[in-house]
């Protein structure tokens, strides 16, 4: 956490209002957006002119959090975002730790900018854009470590319903419901303490959980049908092809969790989804593990990517076929180290 010297300087720059900016990473999830919006809120109530810039669109899933209607869209309103951003007294980054997690155009837009930067976050191995940086790896979210940073500077008084909600929603989505090996005792005191500042818990869920479309669980099942399971490398690992994705209308979200599937499998610790983006021109990745396989590493070293040791993202250049050859033979590779 934060030192007495950015303790001291945090609590002195917010007790006068300013302009600050609140930036998730680019595709934002719960984590990510629901510690923006939670910042947001407790910002608001201390006269802060405030305002959560995503760089682009978030799923439908989340859409509904409280506040999520004021968010804007850099790639869609660049000359509102820009004006902003360079009116802003401080800029906080939240649930990622390198700029160019914000994507190519407001990574690099951000790279240039000269405000200073608090950087809260819980994934490996952060950069050193920030004058204040808050990482720790030891939480299972951002927003549980949001949680404890808005408490060291005194001010878990203002985190009200809606606040309380944003957080509640991140620390789920990234803890898969408390399933996760991250989640700890203190995890369950954060959320108990959430509940009783108001949170409707099964409502939360139901909002995550149950307003799936048809074609959202189509799409599913087309995943689940491509599941290739390699059990000499205790992988299993699906796809889904921009042709997919077009058959089924695929929406920002309509993929999520669907990687998850593989490890629901007896001896799988290793899972992986690859999702054809014919625009972008990339193949998106998502690897899940179980144990000591490390994703992070295995991101970092072969798809241009990172994240947690059991959680993580990448992305190819290459097509869909050849990235999925590429990672069935880093993975005998592996196994015969």
């Amino acid at each position: 956490m934060m030192n007495t010297e950015e303790v001291a300087f945090l609590t002195d720059f917010l007790k006068t209002p300013k302009q600050i900016a609140i930036v998730p990473h680019r595709n934002p999830d719960g984590d990510a957006l629901g510690s923006s919006l939670a910042l947001y809120h407790v910002l608001k109530q201390l006269n802060h002119v405030v305002k959560v810039i995503a760089p682009n669109e978030f799923p439908e899933f989340i859409s509904w959090l409280p506040g999520a209607d004021q968010v804007i869209v850099f790639e869609k309103n660049y000359d509102e975002c820009a004006a902003f951003l360079q009116g802003s007294d401080l800029v906080f980054t939240l649930d990622f730790n390198a700029l160019h997690r914000a994507g190519d155009q407001m990574g690099s837009y951000l790279e240039k900018l000269r405000k200073p930067f608090v950087m809260i976050d819980h994934h490996q191995m952060p950069d050193n854009y920030a004058k204040i940086t808050v990482s720790n790896t030891s939480f299972g979210s951002t927003c549980e470590l949001l949680y404890q940073f808005i408490e060291t500077l005194n001010l878990k008084h203002l985190i009200d319903v809606h606040a309380a909600t944003c957080i509640y929603t991140g620390i789920v989505t990234d803890s898969g419901s408390f399933k996760y090996v991250k989640t700890t005792g203190n995890t369950h005191r954060v959320v108990a303490e959430l509940i009783n500042k108001g949170v409707d818990n099964p409502k939360v869920h139901s909002q995550l959980f149950n307003t799936a479309s048809y074609n959202q669980l189509q799409l599913l099942g087309r995943a689940l049908q491509h599941l290739t399971v390699l059990g000499d490398h205790s992988t299993a690992y699906t796809f889904l092809s921009q042709t997919d994705l077009d058959e089924f209308h695929y929406q920002k979200g309509d993929t999520e969790g669907i990687v998850n599937y593989g490890l629901s499998i007896k001896g799988i610790n290793l899972a992986a989804i690859f999702i054809e983006n014919k625009e972008e021109g990339i193949i998106k990745i998502s690897f899940r593990s179980e144990g000591d396989f490390d994703v992070n590493d295995f991101a970092r070293s072969y798809f241009n990517g990172g994240g947690h040791i059991n959680a993580a993202g990448g992305k190819s250049f290459d097509s869909l076929k050849d990235t999925i050859l590429k990672f069935e033979t880093v993975l005998k590779e592996i196994n015969k180290q």
